[in-house]
């Protein structure tokens, strides 16, 4: 199977070709295409990358090809990595998510129509780009909705697993649990979720309330609104005592916190993003249902808030080589069910001006760097 990677030469697309060919992902039989435009600095540097990744893992690498127009690009998985991103240590005041969908929104409609137009009609697409929901929005509306997933609830996700793992002192692949909402500061870490391997239910009720403080989610919000502010204050003298902060902190507050501190600090989140793509793309390319959190455009499948979810949302669902089959989600906790509502109208409001009949006659700024530079894929939250 080959996979192309839209946008490869920016931060997380290099990232992403990168750890395919590293990983083996792909054996040297299928084809990597790597994605520019052309006119723009990508379209420049791609062939530079084509040649760095050949030169690096020429003993396994898969067959590398380079696209720089649309309607070239043609592979079974699609990963979306083009597009405007906010910069690294942005001071706290980064592009807002209605700047960064007014610079991408055209480059998601771009793609999503040379895939419509030109494309297998079956390939699976993986957004990265952000805003991620607004990507999954406009994609899934011209290519069906089953065969686009977001990778920002399960970067959110594997980041929520990790801090319950180090809190108990175990290893990340014990843990399981979801989040979902939205892929930014509306994320929803879904407790009721969470399983750890070796524990019964009485005592993983017990530590998911140790865990929790005797917190519920209805507050969730303001201690994160609190917390960057606290980590600003703290990092203008001293950044590794705003990350000794951070650990000092609840998992889900933690989960929020440091890939958000991590961009304040000057770094990106790179590496993570691009592994838990690889994660989904593994996925799709094993032949497997495997059970997932992604963005996903829903018709009524969960009910939140007492209605049913007409729209893009982070939930649990399950993943295969056709795209996304079903949603797994029992019934939520109070909390629970209040903040994925919350996180739903939030995902929709912004979405709204962009998608469907708004889409025709919203006008936008053109984007100020080149449309397919890749994106960190993690706007600083």
């Amino acid at each position: 199977m080959d996979v192309a990677v839209l946008g490869a030469t920016g931060d997380v697309g290099r990232q992403i070709c990168t750890q395919l060919v590293e990983r083996q992902v792909l054996p040297t039989t299928s084809r990597l295409q790597l994605v520019g435009r052309p006119g723009g600095t990508s379209g420049r540097a791609v062939h530079g990358l084509r040649a760095d990744l050949v030169d690096a893992y020429d003993e396994h690498a898969p067959l590398l090809d380079v696209a720089l127009d649309p309607a070239e690009v043609v592979a079974d998985v699609v990963v979306v990595a083009a597009g405007r991103t906010a910069p690294a240590g942005s001071g706290g005041v980064p592009p807002s998510r209605a700047v960064l969908a007014a610079a991408n929104a055209d480059v998601f409609r771009a793609y999503a129509d040379a895939l419509a137009a030109h494309g297998s009609g079956s390939e699976v697409v993986v957004v990265v780009s952000n805003p991620v929901e607004l990507g999954v929005a406009i994609l899934a509306e011209r290519l069906g909705r089953h065969r686009v997933v977001g990778m920002g609830a399960w970067l959110d996700t594997l980041r929520f697993r990790r801090e319950i793992a180090v809190q108990l002192g175990v290893r990340r692949h014990r843990v399981g649990g979801f989040v979902g909402g939205q892929h930014g500061d509306d994320a929803v870490p879904l407790w009721s979720t969470v399983r750890i391997s070796g524990l019964d239910v009485a005592e993983r009720q017990r530590a998911v309330a140790r865990l929790r403080q005797g917190r519920t989610l209805a507050t969730f919000p303001a201690e994160v609104a609190r917390a960057k502010a606290e980590l600003l204050t703290v990092a203008a003298t001293d950044v590794a005592a705003a990350f000794a902060l951070i650990d000092s902190w609840p998992p889900d507050l933690r989960a929020l916190a440091r890939p958000w501190m991590t961009h304040q600090s000057g770094a990106k989140t790179a590496t993570g993003t691009a592994s838990a793509t690889i994660d989904l793309v593994e996925t799709i390319l094993d032949g497997r249902d495997i059970v997932v959190a992604g963005q996903v455009a829903l018709e009524g499948e969960v009910s939140v808030g007492g209605s049913p979810v007409h729209g893009v949302l982070g939930v649990p669902v399950v993943l295969g080589p056709e795209g996304w089959s079903r949603v797994l989600l029992d019934p939520l906790p109070p909390d629970e069910d209040a903040r994925l509502a919350e996180a739903g109208a939030a995902v929709a409001a912004a979405c709204a001006p962009w998608t469907g009949a708004a889409a025709v006659a919203a006008t936008s700024d053109p984007p100020t760097s080149d449309p397919a530079t890749p994106t960190t894929g993690e706007p600083p939250r």
